[in-house]
């Protein structure tokens, strides 16, 4: 018996702990400490609901809390900008809960650090920041509703990062600029990508970006779209002057 109690101790210790940890962050006490949990269980970890049987990790809350997300900076930017007709309004809200922005909030509350999994880290994807920061404003939707969940999306997305004017001019995607951009002026362009591993353990891909055939910029990521991003980033900083003359 005396075995079973600390055990049982234990993890209510534990629990507890998480919760502090939680706290500091949402800006609140959970209620169900269950949720919050399961947004930082991996699906390399294999565990099920015993009620259920189903797989229990972060990806169903992830995509509940990017639901629950995107809601909010849409609500916000109705309201924000009265002028802003359909299109304007999504171009803005793409920019805000852009993958590379989530991944950087995820990573500034260290997220990270909360996360289960039989992978080692090395093995993550990038996403992987803004997929868990998703995944605890799913964890917050189930335990304390909207309004909660509209608090925190205030608290660490629109009140510190969300300015109009400077998201109006920030770009999204350098690749469609560039291919925007050379279609424009009528020149050829080549995304030539190939597998480039190395002496790297996770895979890795590169590209030569081409301009009417000569190579103009290259990149080198774990993605082919973020290898071509990479380069076509490069390639308007070196052509940026003309890009902007010429699509302005």
């Amino acid at each position: 018996m005396n075995f079973i109690r600390k055990i049982i101790d234990s993890r209510s210790t534990k629990d507890e702990a998480f919760a502090v940890e939680i706290k500091k962050i949402v800006g609140f006490a959970p209620k169900n400490i269950q949720f919050y949990k399961k947004a930082f269980i991996h699906r390399s970890i294999k565990k099920f609901n015993k009620q259920t049987g189903n797989l229990m990790n972060y990806e169903r809350l992830e995509f509940l809390g990017d639901a629950m997300l995107s809601a909010v900076i849409a609500a916000y930017l109705f309201e924000k900008v009265p002028s802003g007709d359909e299109g304007y309004l999504t171009q803005m809200r793409s920019k805000i809960v852009s993958r590379e922005h989530l991944n950087e909030l995820g990573k500034d509350l260290d997220l990270l650090r909360f996360v289960k999994s039989n992978v080692a880290r090395s093995k993550f994807g990038e996403n992987i920041h803004g997929n868990i920061f998703e995944a605890l404003i799913g964890a917050i939707y189930l335990d304390r509703g909207y309004n909660y969940s509209k608090k925190f999306i205030f608290k660490r997305v629109i009140v510190p990062y969300v300015d109009v004017p400077k998201l109006e001019g920030k770009i999204t995607s350098y690749k469609s600029l560039f291919i925007e951009w050379c279609q424009k002026i009528k020149k050829d362009f080549l995304y030539d990508v190939y597998e480039d591993t190395g002496n790297d353990t996770v895979k890795h891909f590169s590209v030569k970006l081409h301009l009417d055939g000569k190579i103009v910029a290259k990149g080198r990521a774990t993605s082919k779209k973020k290898a071509e991003e990479t380069a076509s980033k490069r390639a308007y900083y070196a052509f940026q002057e003309e890009i902007e003359t010429s699509l302005n």
